[in-house]
Protein backbone atom coordinates (compact mmCIF):
# COMPACT_ATOMS: atom_id res chain seq x y z
CA UNK A 1 0.00 0.00 0.00
CA UNK A 2 1.33 3.71 -1.05
CA UNK A 3 2.05 5.68 2.04
CA UNK A 4 0.00 8.16 2.46
CA UNK A 5 1.15 11.97 1.44
CA UNK A 6 -1.54 14.45 0.74
CA UNK A 7 0.56 17.76 0.22
CA UNK A 8 2.35 16.18 -3.02
CA UNK A 9 -0.13 18.14 -5.13
CA UNK A 10 -0.41 21.61 -7.56
CA UNK A 11 2.84 23.79 -8.34
CA UNK A 12 5.83 22.75 -7.23
CA UNK A 13 9.30 24.41 -8.44
CA UNK A 14 12.24 23.17 -9.65
CA UNK A 15 14.76 25.79 -7.68
CA UNK A 16 17.21 27.64 -9.73
CA UNK A 17 20.77 27.66 -7.81
CA UNK A 18 22.10 31.31 -7.70
CA UNK A 19 25.89 31.82 -7.62
CA UNK A 20 27.61 34.85 -7.10
CA UNK A 21 30.62 35.84 -9.95
CA UNK A 22 32.84 33.47 -8.53
CA UNK A 23 31.05 30.72 -8.76
CA UNK A 24 30.21 30.63 -4.81
CA UNK A 25 26.15 29.68 -3.61
CA UNK A 26 24.54 32.80 -2.96
CA UNK A 27 22.70 32.57 0.37
CA UNK A 28 21.18 35.75 0.18
CA UNK A 29 20.09 35.46 -2.93
CA UNK A 30 18.60 32.04 -2.62
CA UNK A 31 16.40 32.97 0.88
CA UNK A 32 15.10 35.92 -1.32
CA UNK A 33 14.14 33.28 -4.30
CA UNK A 34 12.62 31.23 -1.79
CA UNK A 35 10.37 33.88 0.10
CA UNK A 36 9.25 34.95 -3.41
CA UNK A 37 8.01 31.18 -3.92
CA UNK A 38 6.31 30.66 -0.89
CA UNK A 39 4.41 34.54 -1.48
CA UNK A 40 3.56 33.30 -4.98
CA UNK A 41 1.70 30.51 -3.42
CA UNK A 42 3.99 28.37 -4.03
CA UNK A 43 3.69 24.99 -1.66
CA UNK A 44 6.42 22.55 -2.70
CA UNK A 45 10.36 23.33 -3.31
CA UNK A 46 12.57 21.43 -5.28
CA UNK A 47 16.04 22.45 -4.42
CA UNK A 48 19.09 20.63 -6.16
CA UNK A 49 17.68 19.19 -9.45
CA UNK A 50 18.20 19.58 -13.24
CA UNK A 51 17.28 23.03 -12.86
CA UNK A 52 19.54 23.66 -9.60
CA UNK A 53 22.69 22.49 -11.95
CA UNK A 54 23.02 19.99 -8.99
CA UNK A 55 25.58 17.47 -11.09
CA UNK A 56 27.70 20.77 -10.83
CA UNK A 57 27.48 20.88 -6.97
CA UNK A 58 29.68 19.33 -4.60
CA UNK A 59 28.14 17.61 -1.78
CA UNK A 60 28.84 20.00 0.74
CA UNK A 61 26.79 22.88 -1.73
CA UNK A 62 24.06 20.60 -2.08
CA UNK A 63 23.78 20.22 1.94
CA UNK A 64 23.48 23.78 2.38
CA UNK A 65 21.10 24.34 -0.85
CA UNK A 66 18.85 22.13 1.04
CA UNK A 67 19.01 22.76 4.03
CA UNK A 68 18.62 26.96 3.54
CA UNK A 69 15.13 25.92 1.27
CA UNK A 70 13.99 23.79 4.72
CA UNK A 71 15.05 26.52 6.96
CA UNK A 72 13.40 29.43 4.77
CA UNK A 73 10.72 26.95 4.09
CA UNK A 74 9.66 25.30 7.48
CA UNK A 75 6.07 25.38 8.41
CA UNK A 76 4.85 27.03 5.25
CA UNK A 77 6.03 24.66 2.00
CA UNK A 78 7.22 21.41 1.71
CA UNK A 79 10.46 20.41 0.57
CA UNK A 80 11.05 17.54 -2.48
CA UNK A 81 14.92 17.30 -2.49
CA UNK A 82 16.90 16.37 -5.36
CA UNK A 83 18.81 13.83 -4.18
CA UNK A 84 19.29 11.28 -7.13
CA UNK A 85 22.60 9.76 -8.73
CA UNK A 86 23.25 6.94 -11.03
CA UNK A 87 25.51 4.99 -8.07
CA UNK A 88 22.88 3.56 -6.01
CA UNK A 89 24.91 3.68 -2.86
CA UNK A 90 25.38 7.81 -3.32
CA UNK A 91 21.77 8.21 -4.52
CA UNK A 92 20.94 6.06 -0.59
CA UNK A 93 23.82 8.29 1.00
CA UNK A 94 22.24 11.77 -0.17
CA UNK A 95 18.73 10.88 0.63
CA UNK A 96 19.65 10.17 4.21
CA UNK A 97 21.54 13.27 4.10
CA UNK A 98 18.22 15.47 2.75
CA UNK A 99 16.09 13.32 5.35
CA UNK A 100 18.89 14.57 8.20
CA UNK A 101 18.34 18.08 6.89
CA UNK A 102 14.61 18.06 7.36
CA UNK A 103 13.58 17.72 3.55
CA UNK A 104 9.95 16.12 3.64
CA UNK A 105 10.22 13.75 0.52
CA UNK A 106 13.25 13.44 -1.82
CA UNK A 107 13.59 13.25 -5.92
CA UNK A 108 15.46 10.53 -7.67
CA UNK A 109 16.03 10.45 -11.14
CA UNK A 110 17.08 8.29 -13.30
CA UNK A 111 20.90 6.81 -12.95
CA UNK A 112 22.18 8.38 -15.69
CA UNK A 113 25.24 7.53 -18.34
CA UNK A 114 24.78 4.06 -16.56
CA UNK A 115 22.01 3.12 -19.12
CA UNK A 116 20.83 0.47 -16.82
CA UNK A 117 17.83 -2.35 -18.00
CA UNK A 118 14.32 -1.96 -17.00
CA UNK A 119 15.64 -4.56 -13.77
CA UNK A 120 18.18 -2.42 -13.09
CA UNK A 121 16.13 0.81 -12.89
CA UNK A 122 13.89 -1.01 -10.26
CA UNK A 123 16.91 -2.66 -8.35
CA UNK A 124 17.92 0.74 -7.94
CA UNK A 125 14.76 2.50 -6.87
CA UNK A 126 13.77 -0.18 -4.50
CA UNK A 127 17.00 -0.51 -2.93
CA UNK A 128 16.82 3.49 -2.13
CA UNK A 129 13.51 3.17 -1.04
CA UNK A 130 14.63 -0.30 1.54
CA UNK A 131 17.17 2.39 2.73
CA UNK A 132 15.19 5.08 4.05
CA UNK A 133 11.72 3.82 4.16
CA UNK A 134 10.37 6.49 6.25
CA UNK A 135 10.97 9.21 3.28
CA UNK A 136 8.41 9.65 0.77
CA UNK A 137 10.54 9.17 -2.84
CA UNK A 138 9.20 10.69 -5.76
CA UNK A 139 10.81 9.22 -9.11
CA UNK A 140 12.15 11.68 -12.12
CA UNK A 141 11.82 10.21 -15.31
CA UNK A 142 13.89 12.52 -17.93
CA UNK A 143 15.07 10.54 -20.49
CA UNK A 144 15.97 13.90 -22.81
CA UNK A 145 18.87 13.94 -19.87
CA UNK A 146 19.42 10.92 -18.61
CA UNK A 147 19.12 8.16 -21.75
CA UNK A 148 17.56 6.20 -19.38
CA UNK A 149 13.27 6.03 -19.44
CA UNK A 150 12.03 4.35 -16.54
CA UNK A 151 9.11 2.42 -18.43
CA UNK A 152 5.57 2.63 -17.30
CA UNK A 153 5.23 -0.96 -16.37
CA UNK A 154 8.76 -0.48 -14.04
CA UNK A 155 7.01 2.31 -12.32
CA UNK A 156 3.63 0.69 -11.81
CA UNK A 157 6.20 -2.59 -10.09
CA UNK A 158 7.99 0.04 -8.19
CA UNK A 159 4.75 1.62 -6.86
CA UNK A 160 3.05 -1.72 -5.82
CA UNK A 161 6.22 -3.29 -4.33
CA UNK A 162 7.48 -0.16 -2.84
CA UNK A 163 5.17 1.54 0.05
CA UNK A 164 6.83 4.86 0.34
CA UNK A 165 7.51 5.20 -3.49
CA UNK A 166 4.66 7.49 -3.74
CA UNK A 167 4.99 10.08 -6.55
CA UNK A 168 6.76 10.30 -10.27
CA UNK A 169 7.87 13.40 -12.08
CA UNK A 170 7.25 12.28 -15.37
CA UNK A 171 9.19 14.57 -18.39
CA UNK A 172 9.52 11.62 -21.02
CA UNK A 173 6.78 13.26 -23.36
CA UNK A 174 5.07 10.26 -23.92
CA UNK A 175 1.68 10.49 -23.56
CA UNK A 176 0.72 6.80 -23.73
CA UNK A 177 3.05 5.96 -21.35
CA UNK A 178 1.84 8.39 -18.89
CA UNK A 179 -1.64 7.59 -19.65
CA UNK A 180 -0.71 4.12 -18.75
CA UNK A 181 0.88 5.49 -15.40
CA UNK A 182 -2.28 7.17 -14.60
CA UNK A 183 -4.61 4.16 -15.47
CA UNK A 184 -2.99 1.36 -13.80
CA UNK A 185 -1.36 3.25 -10.57
CA UNK A 186 -2.04 1.87 -6.76
CA UNK A 187 -4.43 4.03 -4.76
CA UNK A 188 -2.21 7.03 -3.35
CA UNK A 189 0.28 7.19 -5.85
CA UNK A 190 1.17 10.83 -7.65
CA UNK A 191 1.76 11.83 -11.16
CA UNK A 192 3.29 15.26 -11.93
CA UNK A 193 4.17 16.56 -14.98
CA UNK A 194 7.99 17.37 -15.22
CA UNK A 195 6.77 19.71 -18.53
CA UNK A 196 5.27 22.89 -18.09
CA UNK A 197 3.75 23.04 -21.29
CA UNK A 198 1.55 20.18 -20.68
CA UNK A 199 0.95 20.62 -17.80
CA UNK A 200 -3.04 21.48 -18.54
CA UNK A 201 -3.44 18.39 -20.58
CA UNK A 202 -2.09 15.69 -17.77
CA UNK A 203 -4.12 17.39 -14.88
CA UNK A 204 -7.36 16.99 -17.41
CA UNK A 205 -5.95 13.16 -17.74
CA UNK A 206 -5.50 12.45 -13.89
CA UNK A 207 -2.44 14.25 -12.73
CA UNK A 208 -2.03 16.02 -9.46
CA UNK A 209 0.00 19.04 -11.05
CA UNK A 210 3.56 19.87 -12.19
CA UNK A 211 6.88 20.45 -11.22
CA UNK A 212 7.78 23.38 -12.43
CA UNK A 213 10.50 25.63 -14.66
CA UNK A 214 8.42 28.52 -15.20
CA UNK A 215 7.42 28.98 -11.59
CA UNK A 216 10.79 30.31 -11.22
CA UNK A 217 10.00 33.31 -13.31
CA UNK A 218 6.07 33.40 -12.36
CA UNK A 219 5.10 31.38 -9.12
CA UNK A 220 1.85 33.00 -8.83
CA UNK A 221 0.71 32.54 -12.57
CA UNK A 222 1.85 28.99 -12.21
CA UNK A 223 0.28 27.73 -8.87
CA UNK A 224 -3.15 29.90 -9.74
CA UNK A 225 -2.87 28.00 -13.43
CA UNK A 226 -2.59 24.74 -11.64
CA UNK A 227 -5.09 25.27 -8.87
CA UNK A 228 -7.79 26.18 -11.30
CA UNK A 229 -6.84 22.92 -13.27
CA UNK A 230 -6.69 20.94 -10.62
CA UNK A 231 -11.03 22.45 -9.92
CA UNK A 232 -12.08 21.86 -12.77
CA UNK A 233 -11.89 25.18 -13.79
CA UNK A 234 -11.14 24.55 -17.24
CA UNK A 235 -11.82 28.22 -19.44
CA UNK A 236 -9.82 29.96 -16.90
CA UNK A 237 -7.21 27.38 -16.58
CA UNK A 238 -6.99 27.04 -20.23
CA UNK A 239 -6.46 31.19 -20.65
CA UNK A 240 -4.12 31.25 -18.54
CA UNK A 241 -1.92 28.03 -20.03
CA UNK A 242 -2.11 29.82 -23.62
CA UNK A 243 -0.88 33.12 -21.91
CA UNK A 244 2.32 31.24 -20.19
CA UNK A 245 2.91 29.12 -23.19
CA UNK A 246 5.46 31.00 -24.66
CA UNK A 247 7.55 31.78 -21.62
CA UNK A 248 7.35 28.22 -21.15
CA UNK A 249 8.81 27.06 -24.15
CA UNK A 250 11.40 29.93 -24.34
CA UNK A 251 12.42 28.30 -21.21
CA UNK A 252 14.30 25.62 -23.48
CA UNK A 253 15.11 27.74 -26.30
CA UNK A 254 18.92 26.19 -25.21
CA UNK A 255 19.85 23.86 -22.30
CA UNK A 256 18.11 24.64 -19.44
CA UNK A 257 18.66 26.23 -16.80
CA UNK A 258 20.15 28.74 -19.16
CA UNK A 259 17.07 30.63 -20.32
CA UNK A 260 15.36 30.80 -17.17
CA UNK A 261 18.21 32.29 -15.48
CA UNK A 262 18.66 34.72 -18.19
CA UNK A 263 15.14 35.83 -17.76
CA UNK A 264 15.32 35.78 -13.79
CA UNK A 265 18.70 38.00 -14.37
CA UNK A 266 16.40 40.25 -16.39
CA UNK A 267 13.93 40.29 -13.82
CA UNK A 268 16.42 41.44 -11.08
CA UNK A 269 16.00 38.31 -9.21
CA UNK A 270 19.47 37.06 -9.50
CA UNK A 271 23.07 37.74 -11.29
CA UNK A 272 23.01 35.35 -14.85
CA UNK A 273 26.21 33.01 -13.35
CA UNK A 274 26.66 29.71 -14.76
CA UNK A 275 28.60 26.67 -13.97
CA UNK A 276 30.77 25.10 -16.29
CA UNK A 277 29.52 23.56 -18.87
CA UNK A 278 27.34 25.77 -19.05
CA UNK A 279 27.76 29.09 -20.54
CA UNK A 280 25.53 32.13 -21.24
CA UNK A 281 22.81 31.88 -23.67
CA UNK A 282 23.33 33.80 -27.41
CA UNK A 283 22.23 37.03 -28.10
CA UNK A 284 19.65 35.56 -30.16
CA UNK A 285 18.05 33.92 -27.57
CA UNK A 286 18.60 36.54 -25.32
CA UNK A 287 16.20 38.73 -27.76
CA UNK A 288 13.66 36.63 -28.13
CA UNK A 289 13.07 36.28 -24.22
CA UNK A 290 13.25 39.89 -24.02
CA UNK A 291 9.94 40.01 -26.25
CA UNK A 292 8.51 36.83 -24.45
CA UNK A 293 8.47 38.69 -21.00
CA UNK A 294 7.97 42.19 -22.35
CA UNK A 295 4.66 40.95 -23.34
CA UNK A 296 3.63 39.11 -20.09
CA UNK A 297 4.38 42.76 -18.49
CA UNK A 298 7.54 40.98 -16.23
CA UNK A 299 10.07 43.40 -16.80
CA UNK A 300 7.78 46.25 -15.85
CA UNK A 301 6.70 44.28 -12.25
CA UNK A 302 10.06 42.98 -11.76
CA UNK A 303 11.75 45.35 -9.42
CA UNK A 304 8.11 45.80 -7.77
CA UNK A 305 8.00 41.79 -7.09
CA UNK A 306 11.44 41.80 -5.45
Amino acid sequence: MTMKVDWMRGCATALVTPFKADGAFDEERMQALVERQIDGGVRLLVPCGTTGESATMTEAEDKSVIGLTVEVARGRAKVIAGAGSNSTAAAIEYSQSARDLGADAVLQVAPYYNKPTQEGLYTHFRAIAKAIPEMPIMLYNVPGRTSSNIAAQTVLRLANDCENIVAIKEASGNLSQIMEILRERPAGFTVLSGDDAVTLPLIALGAEGIVSVASNEVPDLMSRMTELALAGNWTEARELHYRLLPLMEVNFIESSPGPVKATMAMMGLLEENFRLPLVPITEKSRGRIREVIGELGLLESAHAAV
